[in-house]
């Protein structure tokens, strides 16, 4: 097992290309399913997640290959239906696949998912919108199966805001016959860009981004070629890496029309962010201001920035206060940002972050991927040595950091981590 060592204090300059999505990549990629022939992806990111999709996209039958960066994913030949627990426990947007399978084969039988132990993400959304399609649920032995004899379009109203939960009844839903309307649908940007690959597709889709979406079925779909938009949290952390090290960064790529709220709780905290078509220059002050933040689905502050911004308010002058309405167990942070000296009280969903001067280095441990996150960047600021073990956490979602970091300035190494 590997691990990073941090030697903070180096102010991070220079420029850092953002990949692509893994938040959008995954559902592009089960979109694939939806119709034979071959689909082509660019701007794929290497990370662990998209190989374990990969994996469970290959036992359902899809021929996966590689050429000159794009991915090439043909879906001529489904031979299961099925998403077994060995593929789907590590992942929980393995689940994506129900959708798709769904909407071309009628069928399909799902383990219950897994993925970082950020709380209970329960898909009971999901499960009630395909019964309203006319779809037949069956719980057994960890296993969700999905009967769609019947499937055609209705009037799905979610309870409460979910994005994968969307996404899976959109592609289930481009293949139903009749309308099918989505009320209270996620607003995120990954939808939109699912949106547009199945429109690309065929598909009739109308309202993405917004939270009712129309969606008109069609016959059958046919396969495409897409570019994954670049991802908005991995950008949002080189934001905070400029602003936490008193540096200066510039991002190619950057999806900023996608990070609005951020950005602007990042210029009230003291960082100068000027944009210039897709690149955005981040300047971090001498020393930030204390800024409360609350999650929220899009356009709030998304939660998968939460912790990287209370790694920034550990050092920022004042007072602020974090307020996280998502999921229920996001502070996992917080007890490893107190082995570095931060001030932060939990009191249930709100954490109160009292900023300090200086930060210094000390052994801890991720405990998700975006926790991962906010303990390289509370290294980075740190005086002294920072030793970050159970990065196979930030693997899953961040594309080659250490070397991006390394590039910026950052004295940051991988090794191997020896058994204790």
């Amino acid at each position: 097992m590997d691990k990073l060592i941090i030697h903070g204090g180096n102010p991070l300059h220079g420029e850092v290309q953002i990949s692509g999505a893994k938040n959008a990549a995954q559902p592009l990629m089960t979109a694939a399913l939806l119709a034979p022939g071959t689909s082509s992806f660019a701007n794929i990111p290497n990370l662990r997640d998209i190989d374990t999709m990969l994996a469970l996209l290959k036992h359902l039958g899809v021929t996966v290959s590689r050429e000159n960066g794009t991915l090439h994913l043909s879906a001529d030949n489904i031979r299961a239906d099925d998403a077994p627990y060995d593929l789907v426990r590590t992942m929980r947007a393995s689940v994506l696949v129900m959708g798709p399978l769904v909407g071309r084969l009628r069928h399909a039988k799902v383990s219950l998912p897994g993925g970082c132990a950020i709380g209970a993400r329960p898909i009971n959304l999901h499960l009630k919108a395909l019964e309203q399609m006319g779809c037949t649920i069956t719980l057994h032995d960890g296993y969700v199966e999905v009967d769609g004899t019947h499937l055609q379009g209705a009037h799905v109203v979610f309870d409460g805001v979910t994005v994968t939960g969307t996404e899976n009844i959109m592609m289930a839903a481009v293949l139903a016959p009749g309308t099918t309307i989505l009320d209270h649908a996620a607003r995120e940007p990954e939808v939109v860009d699912l949106a547009n690959f199945l429109t690309r597709m065929g598909a009739n889709i109308k309202g993405a981004g917004t939270d009712r979406i129309e969606i008109q079925g069609v016959a059958s779909l046919t396969p495409a070629s897409y570019e994954v938009m670049p991802d908005r949290i991995e950008a949002g952390t080189f934001m905070i890496a400029a602003a936490i090290t008193s540096g200066d960064i510039t991002l190619r790529s950057c999806p900023i029309d996608a990070l609005t709220l951020f950005t602007a709780k990042l210029r009230e905290a003291g960082a100068i962010i000027d944009i210039d078509a897709n690149k955005v220059r981040v300047r971090g002050p001498r020393r930030s201001k204390a800024v409360s933040i609350t999650t929220a689905p899009q356009p709030g502050f998304a939660t998968d920035l939460q912790a990287q911004f209370m790694a920034l308010m550990t050092i920022a002058e004042g007072t602020s206060t974090i307020t996280e309405t998502i999921f229920e167990n996001r502070f996992m942070h917080v007890p490893e940002l107190h082995r570095l000296g931060a001030n932060i009280t939990i009191d249930g969903s709100l954490a109160i972050v009292r900023g300090i001067p200086q930060l210094t280095g000390a052994p801890v441990m991720a405990t998700d991927l975006r926790a991962s996150a906010s303990l390289v960047l509370a290294g980075l600021a740190a005086h002294g040595t920072t030793e970050l073990r159970r990065i196979y956490h930030l693997d899953r979602g961040y594309e080659a950091m250490e070397q991006k970091l390394k590039r910026l300035g950052a004295n940051i190494e991988r090794v191997r981590d020896k058994p204790s």
